[in-house]
């Protein structure tokens, strides 16, 4: 949608308005005419955008914007807020067909989703703007949480990081990111079983999280590693009896990444795909895919890989 300028051309551009003062500016806002398609229109499409029309004389709006300004702070990006005086931005106000105040108008992707009118309860407030940006209110507080809990991991400490962790999840149950974290100090802790079941907590829009499928992978891979339960030594041996022993190749994969040796693992499934590709129906090729899933896209070992492996596959 597009306002009207005084000119009566519509607004599709304009210099943003400056933010409110305190420390949570960046996120609350004033805005007017011409910095409305800016503020508004152009921002939702980032983030969720809630516009709330008032005035000072407006008893409700007194009690309404505070508690915005409160839920939006505490969202810390996750959606933001620009109020609007209808006293001084009477034009803003008749386009948009506001008939009293407060009211408040939630925009995405340029366009009004939703709204209401008057003044409602703080957990009312609080549901309609989880609604709006799917459940981030508070969010801010997670991935700090999160990102504490990963450093503990990383460090070595995974009691700490599965404690904070688990906190995540008692505040947002079936976090993708939470889930992956807490499932990945098990595996590291050596309790397979235990990080299997834990992936099993995962709200169903997460599944597919980018963590969730890296974990998920890297169990498959521990899993197989436990099947084979070879050593390299004998397997290398028979390679060099027989290059072409593609069952001691595979095995010799599985043993190296089970050592830790994920490169020399890669190598030697790139070469039995080079040698082989279809062998054991595509179990070269369907196990890279699986390390590549573990270690994730932006992995060096990854890029590299996969360079290789469409090299091999269209050669």
């Amino acid at each position: 949608m597009a306002l009207i300028g005084p000119g009566g051309r519509p607004i599709t551009s304009a210099k943003p308005s400056p933010a409110s003062g305190g420390t949570d500016g960046a996120y609350i806002k004033d805005s007017s005419l011409e910095t409305f398609a800016a503020d508004v229109l152009e921002a939702s499409r980032e983030v969720p955008v809630i516009v709330d029309f008032w005035a000072p004389w407006c008893g409700p709006c007194k009690q309404l914007t505070p508690m915005l300004e409160k839920l939006v702070a505490e969202a810390k990006g996750a959606v933001r807020l620009v109020k609007v005086n209808v006293d001084e931005n009477q034009e803003i106000a008749r386009q948009l067909r506001i008939q009293s105040i407060p009211t408040v108008y939630a925009f995405r992707n340029g366009q009004p989703v939703d709204g209401f009118m008057g003044a409602v309860p703080e957990s009312q407030l609080r549901q309609f703007i989880e609604q709006l940006t799917g459940g981030a209110v508070g969010t801010a507080g997670a991935e700090d949480i999160l990102a504490a809990a990963q450093e503990a991991a990383n460090a070595g400490d995974l009691a700490s990081a599965a404690q904070a962790f688990g906190a995540v999840l008692q505040d947002d149950p079936g976090n993708p990111k939470a889930v992956a974290g807490l499932a990945r100090c098990y595996l590291t802790s050596g309790d397979v079983e235990r990080a299997r079941a834990t992936l099993g907590l995962v709200r169903p829009d997460g599944a597919q999280d980018e963590s969730i499928r890296a974990i998920d992978a890297e169990l498959k891979l521990r899993e197989a590693a436990v099947k084979a339960g070879a050593e390299t030594e004998p397997l290398r041996a028979r390679l060099a009896a027989n290059a072409n022993d593609h069952q001691a190749r595979y095995d010799l994969a599985l043993a190296l990444d089970a050592a830790g040796d994920r490169q020399a693992a890669v190598e030697e499934l790139l070469e039995l795909t080079r040698r082989d590709r279809k062998w054991n129906d595509e179990a070269a090729r369907k196990h890279l895919l699986t390390l590549f899933e573990a270690m994730g896209p932006a992995d060096p070992r990854t890029l590299d890989g996969r360079r290789r492996l469409s090299s091999i596959l269209f050669s």
